[in-house]
């Protein structure tokens, strides 16, 4: 028979005190619904259910066509957006598991176990249940004395002595589909808040002689789930704590765990090291025995093999192999670097592509520009790609050479093999093994300094009626 899952993720999140549905809340820079989207897809379920409700088309737009979905009008508790996802389930569902969106921590092995105890013991009913030494704030499990499960209790309508109980529900449920339904149609409302409660179901299913089992969770933090920033901060540092130790465990060196950003879709290769104070987000790749780091935020980054990255930011662009990148590079979007490239300390790439063991050390801006192979390029060199209408681009041939302090005013060619002199503004085509000099001629004054000193001192007296500039003009020098 089939098996389904329903995500209950209809409440916006009110103590969230945000504008975002709490669901599209990013731990480790991805939504939280999409984590647990991920460890769904990992139990090949037959279907997958979110119950969405308030901001309902933000959700089903992250959502895309991972999940189909239900749409609760008003939120009157877990129980009846519960009810809301039943018609959308197929008929041939036979178990279905049940479980939050704001609990992205939920592991496919743990959900894989639930459903196996409730196929296996052939019980109404599990509850996925957890023993916590700090249980405020959390249902109890209420136990018979066989050890299965008698009721739910939520805290504010637990009494002082279910209050002192630690074994707690996590929210997560298997069921017998034809068994929940028939739950389901008991509820009621009979409760300080005046909503149909999920839990309910527990009671009513034992009060039909059905069997309800529990079944608790391994690791406690798995459960862990957000309902402020307090809590999501503390759920962000579970994920990310699990991301660095299964990195390490995978052959990557992570110097500080505890310092170090790593997104849950990032991919790293053997014999890297990861230096305190890095970032790396989104769908970054990063390849076999490179330096990242320190301090250096990747995102939406491949980079090859042997690639040293540090002190840097590199956004949508390609580096590759046995590259080095700054310190204090910042490669924006667009950009790819090739083999053995120096891209060095405050230079600056926008959509731009520097080729093979090409270099571009310091102090440079090459926005829209395709520069060749073994190119230099010297301190201070910028592409004028900007007319104030349109962007321009510059290509720069392979075995060029461009000085330093030179302007290159697109959209212009550097050609193979050209020399471009230090301080020149080129608007002008270099051709191929062409000289390039484009700077007025130097005026030097011989004798000139210690006779503009004197000059500067009579005119500085009290009844001077002007000042004498280095050009032996009236103006002051600048």
């Amino acid at each position: 028979m089939a098996r389904a899952a329903i995500v209950l993720a209809a409440g916006l999140g009110t103590r969230m005190k945000s504008s975002r549905h709490k669901v599209l809340h990013e731990v480790c820079g991805k939504p939280m619904i999409l984590h647990i989207l991920d460890e769904l897809a990992r139990l090949r379920l037959d279907q997958v259910v979110v119950v969405v409700g308030q901001q309902g088309e933000a959700v089903t737009a992250v959502i895309g066509d991972r999940a189909e979905t239900a749409y609760q009008a008003e939120q009157l508790g877990t129980g009846h957006a519960t009810q809301v996802a039943l018609p959308v389930l197929r008929g041939d569902v036979d178990t279905v598991v049940v479980l939050y969106g704001d609990a992205p921590l939920i592991r496919a092995e743990t959900l894989e176990r639930l459903l196996a105890e409730r196929e296996g013991t052939g019980a109404a009913a599990v509850v996925l249940s957890a023993e916590l030494d700090n249980p405020a704030g959390l249902g109890r499990v209420i136990l018979a004395a066989d050890g299965s499960v008698e009721r739910v209790v939520e805290e504010k309508d637990a009494s002082p002595a279910e209050r002192q109980i630690r074994l707690v529900n996590t929210g997560v449920y298997a069921f017998r589909t034809a068994d929940l339904a028939d739950a389901l149609s008991g509820l009621t409302n009979n409760n300080a808040q005046q909503e149909y409660y999920l839990t309910d179901t527990l009671a009513i299913l034992r009060a039909r002689g059905r069997l309800v089992r529990t079944l608790r969770v391994e690791d406690a933090d798995e459960v862990a789930s957000v309902n402020d920033r307090v809590q999501l901060a503390a759920v962000e540092a579970i994920a990310r704590r699990r991301i660095c130790e299964r990195w390490m465990r995978e052959g990557v060196t992570i110097v500080d765990p505890e310092r170090t950003y790593i997104g849950a879709d990032v991919r790293i290769g053997r014999d890297t090291v990861i230096l305190p104070g890095t970032f790396l987000e989104g769908q970054t790749t990063v390849g076999e025995r490179c330096v990242i780091g320190p301090h250096s935020r990747l995102t939406g980054a491949e980079v090859a093999d042997g690639a040293t990255i540090e002190y840097s930011v590199v956004r949508d662009s390609v580096v590759g192999p046995d590259a080095s990148i700054g310190p204090y590079a910042y490669l924006r979007p667009g950009s790819r670097v090739g083999a053995r490239v120096k891209i060095g300390d405050f230079v600056e790439l926008k959509n731009a592509t520097v080729g093979d063991d090409s270099k571009v050390s310091h102090l440079a801006y090459l926005g829209d520009a395709e520069v060749g192979r073994r190119v230099n390029v010297g301190c201070g060199v910028i592409t004028v790609n900007y007319d104030g209408e349109q962007k321009h681009r510059t290509v720069v041939a392979d075995d060029a050479f461009v000085g330093s302090n030179v302007n290159l005013v697109a959209p212009v060619v550097v050609g193979e093999g050209a020399y471009v002199c230090a301080g020149s503004t080129i608007t002008d085509d270099v051709p191929a093994d062409g000289f390039a000099i484009a700077r007025s001629r130097q005026v030097t004054k011989p004798n000139y300094v210690k006779n503009w000193k004197q000059t500067r001192r009579r005119a500085d007296g009290p009844d001077a009626r002007r000042q004498v500039s280095l050009a032996g003009d009236s103006r002051s020098p600048e």
